[in-house]
Order: structure tokens, then sequence, then C-alpha cells
């Protein structure tokens, strides 16, 4: 599946028991020339409340396991609503709590991707002092970058311009820099105006990607914190448009986007 081209991978194992491939057999899904090829993989299972829809796990292209995938959650709505085409609502488990996913008329999908969390700890970056930006070193440079949790963590640095923005030299630095122990994903924005920014992505594990669904909340996020943004932003990825509503404080983020499915399968491992 697709979603603002993120290319997602789910495998649906909510009727069987079977456990996740090892790292080395992700690594070989994710490469297009020995597998289908992924940035994310989400392997789905049966829900522990029974009235929730299902649960899922996210595996980056790297192998490794991460706590959430916006892009990833509607590619898994949309799959569970062409099962079922009267049912438009779900609620999904996450390794970051349970997820809200309803699918709109047009097939869009809008999820419920909880609150930021800024407490350093909840990231986690490692600092001396809770702010609402930072000063981070990076290869002998200071940029000024804002911090938070979408489930996962992010750090959002403000760029002149997206297409000139240096993601394939910074992104990896930022991403292992030594104050982020569970290492970070690293947005690269540019706000045009209250409404509308373009972004770039570098995510944990994967790389720079055409679209990144927390990322893009991220973003947001941070641009409202800085008074810069309006309540509902339309963020523009490589891969497409997502629109994210914040309104501040304690509240959810709400991520809608598109989601396609390319093809069904079966691989045996």
């Amino acid at each position: 599946m697709q979603g603002a081209g993120n290319q997602i991978v789910v495998v649906d194992q909510r009727h069987q028991e079977a456990s996740p491939p090892s790292p080395e057999v992700l690594r070989k899904l994710a490469d297009s020339d020995t597998g289908p090829g992924f940035d994310q993989l989400l392997w789905l299972g049966p829900s522990r409340d029974a009235s929730n829809a299902a649960a899922y796990r996210v595996f980056n292209a790297d192998g490794s396991e991460v706590e959430q995938c916006g892009n990833g959650v509607r590619c898994v709505a949309l799959m569970l609503a062409r099962e079922n085409n009267a049912v438009r609502y779900f609620v999904l488990e996450s390794p970051a709590g349970p997820i809200e996913a309803r699918v709109l008329d047009d097939d869009r999908v809008a999820v419920n991707m909880g609150a930021p969390q800024f407490d350093p700890a909840r990231i986690p970056f490692v600092t001396d002092v809770q702010a609402n930006h930072y000063e981070l070193e990076v290869g002998g440079t200071t940029f000024t970058v804002d911090i938070l949790s979408m489930g996962n963590p992010h750090c959002v640095l403000q760029v002149d311009d997206v297409a000139t923005a240096d993601v394939e030299h910074l992104g990896p630095l930022i991403e292992h820099h030594h104050q982020f122990p569970a290492h970070t994903n690293v947005g690269f924005m540019h706000i045009h105006n209250s409404a509308n920014i373009d972004l770039r992505v570098h995510e944990r594990g994967v790389g720079e990607t055409l679209a990144c669904g927390t990322g893009a909340c991220a973003a947001v996020v941070a641009g409202q914190r800085q008074n810069r943004l309006d309540v509902e932003v339309s963020v523009q990825l490589p891969g497409g448009e997502l629109v994210v509503n914040w309104h501040g404080d304690t509240e959810p983020v709400w991520l809608t986007g598109n989601a396609e499915l390319i093809s069904e399968g079966i691989i045996d491992l």
C-alpha cells in the first residue's frame, strides 16, 4: 500500500500466531531487489481488547521496530474498511497506545495520533532543562530546533527552502546525535504562510522518504507553538499532501491523507 508516497507493506496475521521475521529477513523484504520493498512494514495481529479492530507493530526498512507510523495506520484502516464497507471507524492498538481512524467518503483517512509529548524523558531527549526550543550542535554548527514526540521522537528544523535543505548530510547526523538515545526522525520545514508548509523528512532507520505522517504532525505542532501556524495546516511533502489539525495543549493531533492499495499477495518466508 502507499500513503502520500510512503511505501507500506501490511502483513495480516490476525488469524495466525506467527511472529514477525528477524531484522535480517525484514531488511531483505524492504529491499526491492530481494523483496516487495517498503519504507515501513506493519504487522497486523489480533487486538487484546475485543472491542478494537486489530493491533499492529511497526518495523522500519533497517529491520528496527518503532513506535508509530501515521501513513501506515491510514493504510491499515483502509484495508479494514475494504473488508466491510459499512464500517468506517476503527480503534487500533499500537505500541504508542490506542489510535482512532475514520475512513472518509473519498477514501482519505483521518487518524487521531494522540497528544504530542514535550517531556524530554518521554521523547527521549537528553537535556538538563525542558524548553520550547533547543540549541543543537551538529557537525560544528548550532541549530535552533523543536523536539517532541508523536509516539516516536522528532526533531524539527526550519529552513528557507526544502529543495536546498541539506537533508542527506544533516539527517543522519541528527538521527544519531548523542542527545537522542533512541535516535530520532528529522523534519526540514519551510513555512509559506499560516496554513501551508513544505516538509522533507529523514526517517529514523529508513532515510529520507516521500512522506512521514508523524513527521507532518510534529512539524505543525512545532510551528503552532511558535504562533506561526493555524489550527489546520496543509503539509506538502515530496509524495503528496497531508492535512494536520491541532487545537493545542493536551488536545490530540489529527492527521488526514490518502491511502491506496497497490497489490496483494503471499510471501513464503
